[in-house]
Protein backbone atom coordinates (compact mmCIF):
# COMPACT_ATOMS: atom_id res chain seq x y z
CA UNK A 1 0.00 0.00 0.00
CA UNK A 2 1.43 3.04 -0.99
CA UNK A 3 0.32 6.74 0.15
CA UNK A 4 0.52 9.39 -2.22
CA UNK A 5 -1.38 12.25 -0.14
CA UNK A 6 -3.05 13.05 2.89
CA UNK A 7 -4.91 16.08 4.59
CA UNK A 8 -6.43 17.00 7.76
CA UNK A 9 -10.02 18.30 7.33
CA UNK A 10 -11.46 20.74 9.42
CA UNK A 11 -13.42 18.11 11.63
CA UNK A 12 -9.68 17.05 12.55
CA UNK A 13 -10.36 13.39 10.78
CA UNK A 14 -7.00 12.82 8.56
CA UNK A 15 -7.67 11.93 4.82
CA UNK A 16 -4.94 9.88 2.92
CA UNK A 17 -4.97 8.51 -0.59
CA UNK A 18 -3.74 5.39 -1.20
CA UNK A 19 -2.73 2.42 -4.17
CA UNK A 20 -2.61 -0.93 -3.71
CA UNK A 21 -0.93 -1.95 -6.68
CA UNK A 22 -3.54 -1.01 -9.86
CA UNK A 23 -6.19 -0.26 -6.98
CA UNK A 24 -6.70 3.32 -5.61
CA UNK A 25 -8.58 4.43 -2.38
CA UNK A 26 -9.10 6.61 0.03
CA UNK A 27 -8.45 6.06 4.43
CA UNK A 28 -10.06 8.32 6.70
CA UNK A 29 -8.81 7.80 10.54
CA UNK A 30 -10.12 10.03 13.57
CA UNK A 31 -8.21 12.67 14.67
CA UNK A 32 -6.88 10.89 17.83
CA UNK A 33 -7.36 7.72 19.42
CA UNK A 34 -5.33 5.84 22.02
CA UNK A 35 -5.70 2.43 20.24
CA UNK A 36 -6.15 1.33 17.01
CA UNK A 37 -9.70 2.44 15.74
CA UNK A 38 -12.40 -0.47 14.52
CA UNK A 39 -12.55 -0.08 10.63
CA UNK A 40 -15.83 0.10 7.99
CA UNK A 41 -15.32 -0.50 4.84
CA UNK A 42 -17.04 1.43 2.38
CA UNK A 43 -18.19 0.17 -0.81
CA UNK A 44 -18.86 2.48 -3.38
CA UNK A 45 -21.77 1.71 -6.79
CA UNK A 46 -19.55 1.24 -9.78
CA UNK A 47 -20.16 4.86 -10.89
CA UNK A 48 -15.81 6.22 -10.07
CA UNK A 49 -14.61 7.39 -6.66
CA UNK A 50 -14.36 10.86 -8.17
CA UNK A 51 -17.92 11.74 -8.62
CA UNK A 52 -19.36 9.61 -5.29
CA UNK A 53 -16.61 10.89 -3.32
CA UNK A 54 -19.00 13.90 -1.60
CA UNK A 55 -21.07 11.19 -0.57
CA UNK A 56 -18.97 8.56 0.57
CA UNK A 57 -16.31 11.01 2.41
CA UNK A 58 -19.84 12.63 3.78
CA UNK A 59 -20.35 8.81 5.58
CA UNK A 60 -16.72 7.97 6.81
CA UNK A 61 -15.82 11.55 8.29
CA UNK A 62 -18.78 11.55 10.40
CA UNK A 63 -18.26 7.68 11.42
CA UNK A 64 -14.50 9.09 12.06
CA UNK A 65 -15.29 12.43 14.14
CA UNK A 66 -18.10 11.36 15.87
CA UNK A 67 -17.66 7.65 16.56
CA UNK A 68 -14.12 7.05 16.69
CA UNK A 69 -14.29 4.30 13.48
CA UNK A 70 -11.16 4.33 10.38
CA UNK A 71 -12.82 4.23 7.27
CA UNK A 72 -11.55 3.52 3.88
CA UNK A 73 -13.43 2.88 0.43
CA UNK A 74 -11.62 1.68 -2.98
CA UNK A 75 -12.69 2.08 -6.73
CA UNK A 76 -14.15 -1.23 -8.11
CA UNK A 77 -12.77 -2.83 -11.09
CA UNK A 78 -13.65 -0.91 -14.57
CA UNK A 79 -15.21 1.69 -12.60
CA UNK A 80 -13.59 5.87 -12.46
CA UNK A 81 -9.38 6.20 -13.28
CA UNK A 82 -9.05 2.13 -13.69
CA UNK A 83 -8.82 0.47 -16.74
CA UNK A 84 -12.36 -0.11 -19.24
CA UNK A 85 -13.48 -3.24 -18.68
CA UNK A 86 -14.76 -4.72 -22.02
CA UNK A 87 -17.18 -7.17 -20.71
CA UNK A 88 -18.80 -5.19 -18.07
CA UNK A 89 -19.35 -2.23 -20.68
CA UNK A 90 -21.33 -4.87 -22.71
CA UNK A 91 -23.67 -6.26 -20.12
CA UNK A 92 -24.40 -2.53 -18.70
CA UNK A 93 -25.07 -2.13 -22.72
CA UNK A 94 -27.26 -5.20 -22.96
CA UNK A 95 -29.24 -3.87 -19.43
CA UNK A 96 -29.68 -0.22 -21.10
CA UNK A 97 -30.76 -1.85 -24.42
CA UNK A 98 -33.29 -3.98 -22.55
CA UNK A 99 -34.70 -1.46 -20.55
CA UNK A 100 -35.26 0.88 -23.07
CA UNK A 101 -37.16 -1.64 -24.41
CA UNK A 102 -39.45 -2.24 -21.79
CA UNK A 103 -38.37 -5.92 -21.52
CA UNK A 104 -37.74 -7.93 -18.54
CA UNK A 105 -34.06 -7.98 -17.48
CA UNK A 106 -33.26 -12.11 -18.02
CA UNK A 107 -30.98 -13.98 -15.16
CA UNK A 108 -28.19 -14.11 -18.22
CA UNK A 109 -28.27 -10.13 -18.44
CA UNK A 110 -28.24 -10.32 -14.41
CA UNK A 111 -25.65 -12.88 -14.16
CA UNK A 112 -23.48 -10.90 -17.21
CA UNK A 113 -23.40 -7.57 -15.38
CA UNK A 114 -22.69 -8.69 -11.37
CA UNK A 115 -21.21 -11.60 -10.66
CA UNK A 116 -17.68 -10.94 -12.84
CA UNK A 117 -17.55 -8.09 -10.19
CA UNK A 118 -18.15 -9.68 -7.59
CA UNK A 119 -15.12 -12.32 -8.49
CA UNK A 120 -12.99 -9.57 -9.21
CA UNK A 121 -14.05 -6.95 -5.94
CA UNK A 122 -14.15 -9.54 -3.28
CA UNK A 123 -10.40 -10.60 -3.80
CA UNK A 124 -9.49 -6.77 -4.09
CA UNK A 125 -11.51 -6.35 -0.69
CA UNK A 126 -9.79 -9.00 0.92
CA UNK A 127 -6.17 -7.64 0.13
CA UNK A 128 -7.11 -3.83 1.17
CA UNK A 129 -8.32 -5.36 4.17
CA UNK A 130 -4.98 -7.08 5.03
CA UNK A 131 -2.97 -3.65 4.22
CA UNK A 132 -5.08 -1.49 5.95
CA UNK A 133 -4.98 -3.90 9.10
CA UNK A 134 -1.60 -3.90 8.81
CA UNK A 135 -1.12 -0.03 9.87
CA UNK A 136 -0.71 1.26 13.45
CA UNK A 137 -3.97 3.19 13.52
CA UNK A 138 -6.25 0.71 12.18
CA UNK A 139 -7.39 -2.22 13.99
CA UNK A 140 -10.56 -4.78 14.08
CA UNK A 141 -13.31 -5.51 14.61
CA UNK A 142 -14.22 -5.06 10.79
CA UNK A 143 -17.68 -3.19 9.22
CA UNK A 144 -18.82 -3.49 5.91
CA UNK A 145 -21.37 -1.30 3.96
CA UNK A 146 -22.22 -0.80 0.55
CA UNK A 147 -24.59 -0.53 -2.71
CA UNK A 148 -23.94 -3.44 -4.96
CA UNK A 149 -25.39 -5.91 -2.09
CA UNK A 150 -24.00 -8.90 -3.83
CA UNK A 151 -20.51 -8.13 -3.65
CA UNK A 152 -21.56 -7.42 0.45
CA UNK A 153 -23.21 -10.81 0.75
CA UNK A 154 -20.11 -12.98 -1.23
CA UNK A 155 -17.94 -10.98 1.23
CA UNK A 156 -19.52 -11.59 4.16
CA UNK A 157 -19.46 -15.30 3.58
CA UNK A 158 -16.17 -15.35 2.58
CA UNK A 159 -14.30 -12.95 4.82
CA UNK A 160 -14.27 -13.90 8.65
CA UNK A 161 -12.96 -10.63 9.62
CA UNK A 162 -15.90 -9.02 8.71
CA UNK A 163 -18.06 -8.72 12.35
CA UNK A 164 -21.43 -6.68 11.14
CA UNK A 165 -22.22 -5.40 7.60
CA UNK A 166 -24.95 -2.66 6.39
CA UNK A 167 -26.45 -3.40 3.07
CA UNK A 168 -28.22 -0.96 0.28
CA UNK A 169 -30.80 -2.80 -0.90
CA UNK A 170 -30.39 -2.52 -4.70
CA UNK A 171 -29.19 -3.19 -7.82
CA UNK A 172 -30.02 -6.81 -9.87
CA UNK A 173 -28.86 -9.89 -7.35
CA UNK A 174 -28.23 -13.21 -9.62
CA UNK A 175 -30.05 -16.19 -8.04
CA UNK A 176 -26.68 -18.08 -6.76
CA UNK A 177 -26.44 -14.83 -4.53
CA UNK A 178 -29.67 -15.44 -3.14
CA UNK A 179 -28.09 -19.10 -2.43
CA UNK A 180 -25.13 -17.53 -0.78
CA UNK A 181 -27.09 -15.10 1.57
CA UNK A 182 -28.36 -18.35 3.67
CA UNK A 183 -24.33 -18.23 4.15
CA UNK A 184 -24.70 -14.78 6.36
CA UNK A 185 -24.76 -15.11 9.46
CA UNK A 186 -22.87 -11.78 10.91
CA UNK A 187 -25.28 -8.93 12.28
CA UNK A 188 -27.35 -6.97 9.45
CA UNK A 189 -28.95 -3.92 8.86
CA UNK A 190 -30.20 -3.06 5.09
CA UNK A 191 -32.07 0.02 4.47
CA UNK A 192 -34.18 -0.05 1.49
CA UNK A 193 -36.01 2.79 -0.47
CA UNK A 194 -39.48 1.61 -0.37
CA UNK A 195 -40.36 4.28 -3.65
CA UNK A 196 -36.39 3.47 -5.46
CA UNK A 197 -37.29 3.44 -9.10
CA UNK A 198 -34.29 1.02 -10.21
CA UNK A 199 -34.74 -1.60 -7.90
CA UNK A 200 -37.27 -4.48 -7.51
CA UNK A 201 -39.14 -4.27 -4.11
CA UNK A 202 -40.16 -7.62 -3.58
CA UNK A 203 -36.60 -9.01 -4.50
CA UNK A 204 -34.96 -6.75 -2.02
CA UNK A 205 -37.38 -8.64 0.96
CA UNK A 206 -37.22 -12.12 -0.87
CA UNK A 207 -32.90 -11.37 -0.27
CA UNK A 208 -33.42 -9.76 2.99
CA UNK A 209 -35.78 -12.90 4.25
CA UNK A 210 -33.05 -14.96 2.92
CA UNK A 211 -29.93 -13.86 4.85
CA UNK A 212 -29.49 -16.67 7.50
CA UNK A 213 -28.09 -13.86 10.11
CA UNK A 214 -30.03 -14.00 13.74
CA UNK A 215 -29.93 -10.38 14.26
CA UNK A 216 -30.98 -8.57 11.07
CA UNK A 217 -32.99 -5.76 10.52
CA UNK A 218 -34.88 -3.61 7.69
CA UNK A 219 -35.09 0.10 7.55
CA UNK A 220 -37.55 0.78 4.48
CA UNK A 221 -38.40 4.68 4.22
CA UNK A 222 -40.37 5.99 1.51
CA UNK A 223 -38.59 7.96 -1.59
CA UNK A 224 -36.91 7.41 -4.25
CA UNK A 225 -33.47 6.18 -4.88
CA UNK A 226 -31.43 9.43 -3.70
CA UNK A 227 -33.87 10.24 -1.00
CA UNK A 228 -32.34 8.33 2.10
CA UNK A 229 -33.05 10.70 5.27
CA UNK A 230 -30.18 12.01 7.00
CA UNK A 231 -31.07 10.10 9.92
CA UNK A 232 -30.23 7.17 8.42
CA UNK A 233 -26.58 8.06 8.77
CA UNK A 234 -26.48 7.84 12.60
CA UNK A 235 -28.34 4.72 12.50
CA UNK A 236 -26.05 3.15 10.32
CA UNK A 237 -23.06 4.66 12.90
CA UNK A 238 -24.67 3.39 16.05
CA UNK A 239 -25.76 -0.10 14.01
CA UNK A 240 -21.24 -0.81 14.21
CA UNK A 241 -21.06 1.10 17.44
CA UNK A 242 -23.46 -1.54 19.16
CA UNK A 243 -21.03 -4.58 16.80
CA UNK A 244 -17.60 -2.95 16.82
CA UNK A 245 -16.55 -1.63 19.51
Amino acid sequence: MRFSSEQRLDDGVLEREFTLGEIPGILWTPASASAPAPLILISPPPLGLRKMYPRLAGRARYYAATYGFAAATIELPGSGDRPRWAAAEQARADLRRTMEAGEPVGDEIIDALVLPLVEKSVPEWQATLDALLSLPDTGGPVGYEGGVISIGVRLAVVEPRISAAGFFAGSFVPRSIFEEAHQVTVPLQVLLQWDDEGNDRQAALDLFDAFGSKEKTLHANMGGHTGVPQFELDAGARFFARHLK
